[in-house]
């Protein structure tokens, strides 16, 4: 299980590092994911940043379990976005098919990011 962890720590490390920048670096690839009611770029940079120190959270065994519940907490945040991204006619990302799968995906992120917190 060790093993296993270690890897669900890098890659989720580098995910979320990755995600984070990419929220910084091209805010137009997430700006339809973000409710018309809301500031789209300040909310983009805000969680872009959020991604991106948490996700290097999890490369430093002192701030592992933080990092993980953040990451959870975000998750879990996301999932609403992500039924409302099935529910429009024109997915922000790919098709139809695609958002309905990121669903259940999102369950899963949920899963594995809890495996890590309650590994540390």
């Amino acid at each position: 299980m060790e093993t296993t962890v270690l890897i669900l720590r890098i890659f989720f490390g580098i995910l979320f590092c990755f995600a984070g920048i990419m929220h910084i670096i091209k805010p137009k690839i997430f700006k339809h994911f973000i409710p018309e009611f809301l500031p789209k770029l300040l909310i983009n940079y805000v969680f872009g940043a959020l991604e991106f120190f948490l996700g290097l959270g999890l490369f430093f065994t002192s701030s592992v379990k933080n990092a993980s519940v953040g990451i959870f907490i975000l998750l879990v945040i996301f999932l609403p976005i992500h039924i409302w991204d099935a529910t429009k006619i024109r997915p922000a990302i790919g098709s139809k098919k695609i958002a309905y799968v990121r669903i259940p995906l999102q369950f899963l992120l949920m899963y594995c990011i809890y495996l890590i917190y309650i590994n540390y």
